[in-house]
């Protein structure tokens, strides 16, 4: 499946990848985007990457079922709470994704770690993962399409981004990366393989989000999250096999 490579190799030399590459791209970014900004704007995009790597390192981590990913978690959804509370406070969407993750997020690095311990990670040893019933799966599925609909109505009352109509799609890409969101770290937090088709989903829909922004470290969340997307699919392919003990 892998080109005659063992799964360790395989794994070591993608998450190389994925950390050098969005080492390299992110410094690259930010030194183009530093030409010419003020100091306000200069210390939000040192920020911002710094962020941006503390939050892949963390993704790397946690598609390897490795516990030290809420050390590395705590520090990037915090960084990125407060990127896009000021991104919505100057006109643009991230309204709801700034109160997920200040109010959700960066509890939830505590009680993830937690529960990974239970689950018998270690600094030595991978998570025991678990797979989601059928049963389960359309349940999770049926929730995620109900608080879509539901917030999309809620936070389109208090986003200025969108223009008025039928579908305002500033607030759409906020609200669905918000759901898929919070059902992602539940379902991270208590191991279930499942977790990374809701981390494609808020990946997929937060580079969205971030292209149709005009703030000057919008660039570096769109190259972090075409990584995480990246990433995501590493993730499902080896919590798969992570899981199979539980099936």
């Amino acid at each position: 499946m892998i080109d005659n490579m063992t799964e360790k190799t395989f794994n070591k030399w993608f998450n190389a990848f994925i950390l050098g590459g969005m080492t390299v791209v992110t410094c690259i970014v930010t030194a183009i985007k530093l030409q010419g900004a003020d100091s306000d704007a200069t210390l939000w995009l040192l920020l911002s990457a710094f962020g941006s790597l503390m939050g892949v390192l963390a993704t790397v981590c946690s598609a390897n079922g490795w516990i030290i990913t809420f050390l590395f978690g705590f520090l990037d959804v915090s960084i990125y709470g407060v990127a896009c509370w000021i991104n919505w406070r100057e006109g643009g969407s991230g309204l709801g994704n700034a109160l997920l993750h200040f109010a959700y997020f960066v509890p939830m690095q505590l009680v993830g770690f937690l529960q990974w311990k239970r689950r018998g990670a270690k600094a030595s040893s991978q998570v025991k993962a678990r797979r989601l019933s059928p049963a389960m799966r359309w349940a999770w599925l049926g929730i995620s399409l109900a608080a879509t609909v539901i917030l999309y109505f809620v936070i389109a009352r208090f986003d200025r981004s969108a223009a008025e109509g039928f579908l305002r799609v500033a607030v759409l890409l906020d609200v669905i990366p918000l759901v898929c969101n919070i059902i992602g770290q539940l379902l991270m937090s208590t191991a279930y393989m499942e977790q990374w088709f809701f981390w494609m989903a808020v990946n997929i829909f937060s580079i969205a989000l971030w292209i149709h922004s005009d703030q000057g470290f919008a660039p570096v969340y769109i190259v972090k999250y075409s990584f995480y997307l990246i990433n995501s699919v590493n993730g499902l392919r080896i919590w798969y096999q992570l899981s199979k003990s539980e099936v």
